[in-house]
């Protein structure tokens, strides 16, 4: 099964407020903007223009692998609060 179809089968209940909170500042320095490309849920865009990163958090799968990637350790990252965030069903 390829990562869309696996993505299909999950059931989101977003919070109002993002449980991702990057450092802005940091974000402009980073030199490999990883967190872009190596979310499997697409949660960050770099908006070069604005020169600032795009948080699409209604979307994250809670995966962590941001938190782990990010050159300048300048994500802060938790779980979202209960009940709400990324739910997993048999598919």
């Amino acid at each position: 099964m390829n990562i869309d179809k696996k993505l299909y089968t999950l059931k989101y209940s977003p919070d109002t407020q993002s449980h991702l909170h990057p450092n802005q500042e940091d974000c402009k320095l980073c030199n490999s903007r990883c967190c872009t490309y190596i979310c499997p849920a697409k949660v960050y865009e770099w908006n070069e223009e604005k020169q600032e990163l795009i948080i699409n958090y209604e979307n994250c799968l809670e995966c962590g692998a941001c938190r782990i990637a990010c050159e300048r350790k300048s994500l802060e990252w938790e779980y979202p609060k209960g009940t709400k965030g990324v739910m997993f069903k048999k598919g």
